[in-house]
């Protein structure tokens, strides 16, 4: 995991935060992601816990507790997977192809079935409010410009929009 930064909680090595920068050539390309792990005690042979703690706008993501739904991580984890494929392979391609069919964002997946321009637009402007890397390296939360969206959780720091889901 040298390519990432990555930080333990309380010099714990089975929790830590990773940074995690949007897919190039996706929607979410120069956003940054603060994303929350944790490893249960039969780890490989138990998926990994992971959640987004900044906002994100994706069908498959919990907007509000940054919860995945990713089946390779959810129900076909096997021990030949590790944290490196995660940041690789798994969460670059659920950004990059949405299952809107599944959702746990239903707004997003609404809005990615009915209009992908608008989608995208939406995305970016995500981007652009909370995943801010300048903000997300020092500590801070981006907040929403537009108060048509804008409520008093929205402007939570990041370190209470914890949000997980066992992998």
């Amino acid at each position: 995991m040298s390519d990432y930064e990555v930080s333990l909680v309380d010099d714990n090595m089975q929790e830590f935060y990773v940074n995690f920068e949007g897919p190039k050539d996706s929607p979410y390309e120069g956003g940054l992601w603060r994303i929350h792990v944790e490893l249960p005690d039969q780890y490989p042979y138990k998926s990994p816990s992971i959640g987004f703690q900044n906002k994100i706008f994706h069908p498959n993501i919990d907007e509000s507790s940054g919860s995945v739904c990713l089946d390779v991580i959810n129900q076909t984890w096997s021990p030949m997977f590790d944290i490196f494929n995660i940041f690789e392979t798994f969460l670059p391609q659920l950004l990059n192809y949405p299952n809107a069919a599944d959702p746990l964002n239903g707004d997003a997946s609404s809005l990615y079935m009915r209009d992908k321009n608008l989608y995208v637009e939406k995305v970016k402007m995500y981007v652009k409010n909370y995943a801010d890397p300048a903000t997300i390296r020092n500590g801070g939360a981006a907040q929403e410009e537009d108060e048509s969206d804008s409520s008093d959780a929205d402007l939570s720091s990041v370190d209470e929009m914890v949000g997980e889901i066992d992998l």
